[in-house]
């Protein structure tokens, strides 16, 4: 069975909802342009933007503890530099987060809707060039939709593939089979991919994507049922080229 490339999907605020992508152009050594581009922080985080360094997640306010960012939506508009966020489907800020008012402006909103933290005063990071990963290496990650599937056996009931926040969605694959490509290359359209590791799974999987309710919790399915608490793989970018959905999985025999 072929297969393919279902859905491409990009996270412009760490934390935030996915835009979907029909078609990208990816380099190597390189993520999707503008994932995890901005993030929000405690104001206790410490991040230089002229020198910026990778930080770790419990530097920034996410889904693990703060289950309410799943009820805004993002969207960057890249040519603009205009960052909009809306909640219960209207713009509440909308401004260029590469500038220090925009940035302003939107931590303002932030401050607001995230009250009461004991780490100070949310605040919007961004720096050129910069990803704010969960891992110190700019990759993308991949699902396989046939292990969700096999998840939702367990859990009986359905799960929201965006939960796992991945990159690149897959259809068409034997249910964990990806796991079996960590160390060889794939191909994806142009690009050829190197897997390097499976991703493990956090409390922020249990929040519902689209209700944010903490309603789930994925992780331990995930070990009562399959031994482990990964869901998907890393991969890094190795040769360049445009990767569009509908685009065609291969692994090199």
């Amino acid at each position: 069975m072929t297969i393919s490339v279902v859905d491409i999907c990009r996270y412009p605020v760490k934390g935030l909802n996915a835009e979907s992508l029909e078609r990208v152009n990816l380099t190597p050594g390189q993520g999707l342009p503008h994932d995890r581009r901005f993030a929000i922080a405690h104001g206790s985080t410490r991040f230089d933007r002229e020198a910026p360094q990778w930080l770790p997640k419990t530097s920034f306010f996410m889904l693990m503890r703060d289950e309410k960012l799943a009820m805004l939506r993002a969207s960057f508009d890249a040519e603009k530099s205009k960052l909009t966020i809306e909640r219960a489907g209207k713009p509440v800020v909308s401004a260029d987060p590469t500038d220090l008012v925009g940035r302003t402006l939107i931590a303002e909103f932030f401050s607001g809707y995230l009250a009461g933290s004991a780490r100070g005063a949310p605040k919007l990071l961004e720096a050129e060039g910069h990803m704010f990963a969960n891992i110190p290496e700019k990759r993308v990650s991949i699902i396989n939709l046939a292990s969700v599937r096999d998840l939702e056996r367990v859990v009986r009931r359905p799960v929201h593939p965006l939960r796992f926040r991945g990159n690149i969605y897959i259809d068409g694959a034997a249910p964990w089979e990806e796991f079996a490509w960590v160390g060889s290359s794939v191909k994806l359209g142009d690009l050829r991919l190197e897997v390097e590791a499976p991703i493990g799974r956090c409390a922020a999987t249990n929040v519902d994507p689209d209700s944010g309710e903490r309603d789930l919790n994925i992780p331990r399915a995930l070990q009562a049922g399959f031994g482990h608490a990964r869901m998907g793989v890393y991969a890094a970018v190795v040769e360049a080229g445009e990767l569009t959905t509908g685009d065609s999985l291969t692994v090199p025999g």
